[in-house]
C-alpha cells in the first residue's frame, strides 16, 4: 500500500509541503502569508494554512487557483470575512499565474472538535500545508483510509445538490458556469474516490488518479468520473456539462455513498 498516500505503518500521510511549492509560485505564497499576518494580527488569527495544487507541487501557472485556510481563535466575524475578501481580490489581482484565490475561515475550536474530527480535523492535518503559526495538526489524531473518514469527509453530497441546481439555473454567464462546473466536478470527484477509498486502501487528491481508482470499481460510471476529472481541471460553460454532473452522476453518487457509507453527522 506504501506509494498510495500511506506511510509505512498505513498511515494518511500530509500530502503538501512548502518545499513542493513550484517556482512559479513562491511568490504567491509568499505574498499570501505577508497579506494574511498584515491583516489579521496574533491576537486574531492562531494558524494558516496552504492546500491544493501549489503545496502539491503540482499547480500549473494561469490555470490553477490558490487555496489557503485561517484557524482563528475565536468564532469569524463579518469583519473576519471582509478581510479575509481583500486579501482574496488584492492576490488574485496581483499574480496572473493564479487563477481565483479562495480563502475558508474557521475557529481553532471548531477545527480541534470531536465532532469534525474525521472531516476538518483530518483535512487540516493531511490537506494542509503550515504557513503561519502553530500546527494544529500536532492536537489531531492521524488517520487511515476507513468507512468512518469515508462517511464525515463526503457523506453529504445530497444536500449540497439543490443549491448547485439553483445556482445553475440562474448562471447567466460563461464565467458563472466555468466556476461552478469546476466546484461541482471537483466535489462529485472527491466525492466518488472517497465511496472507493477504503477498497482501494489509500488516499490521493490527484483528480485523475480519483477518477481512477473510481473506475476500478464502478466500470460502468467510469466515463463519466473521467469526464468530471477534466472538467476540474478545465471548467466548461455548456450547460449540458452541468447537466450531466448535477442530474445524473451527482444523484446517483449521492444515493450509492449513503447505501455504502451512510450519511455524515448534521451539523448544527
Amino acid at each position: 500500500m506504501i506509494g498510495r498516500g500511506l506511510d509505512v505503518e498505513g498511515w494518511i500521510t500530509r500530502e503538501g509541503a512548502l518545499s513542493r511549492v513550484p517556482a512559479a509560485f513562491t511568490g504567491v505564497v509568499d505574498a499570501s502569508r505577508a497579506r494574511t499576518a498584515e491583516s489579521f494580527d496574533s491576537g486574531r488569527l492562531h494558524s494558516a494554512y496552504i492546500y491544493g495544487s501549489i503545496p502539491r507541487g503540482t499547480a500549473i501557472p494561469g490555470v490553477s487557483d490558490l487555496d489557503l485556510l485561517l484557524a482563528l481563535r475565536t468564532e469569524p466575524t463579518e469583519a473576519d470575512r471582509a478581510a479575509a475578501t481583500r486579501i482574496e481580490q488584492d492576490l488574485d489581482e496581483s499574480f496572473p499565474q493564479i487563477d481565483g484565490v479562495g480563502i475558508l475561515l474557521f475557529s481553532a475550536r471548531t477545527l480541534l472538535s470531536e465532532l469534525e474530527r474525521h472531516d476538518l480535523g483530518f483535512f487540516v492535518a493531511c490537506l494542509c500545508t503550515p504557513l503561519l503559526g502553530d500546527d494544529l495538526a500536532d492536537q489531531l489524531p492521524r488517520y487511515r483510509p476507513t468507512p468512518l473518514l469515508a462517511r464525515e469527509t463526503n457523506g453529504d453530497l445530497s444536500r449540497a445538490l439543490p443549491e448547485w441546481r439553483r445556482q445553475a439555473a440562474e448562471a447567466t454567464t460563461d464565467h458563472q458556469r466555468r466556476a461552478l462546473s469546476r466546484l461541482v466536478a471537483r466535489r462529485i470527484v472527491r466525492t466518488g474516490f472517497t465511496l472507493v477509498m477504503p477498497r482501494w486502501g489509500g488516499w490521493t487528491s490527484d483528480l485523475s488518479e480519483s477518477a481512477d481508482a473510481f473506475g476500478l470499481y464502478y466500470p460502468e460510471r467510469a466515463g463519466q468520473m473521467r469526464r468530471a476529472a477534466a472538467i476540474g481541471r478545465t471548467p466548461s460553460p455548456v450547460p449540458g456539462v452541468l447537466h450531466e454532473l448535477i442530474d445524473d452522476l451527482g444523484p446517483w453518487l449521492a444515493a450509492e455513498y449513503v447505501t455504502v457509507h451512510g450519511e455524515k453527522a448534521v451539523r448544527p
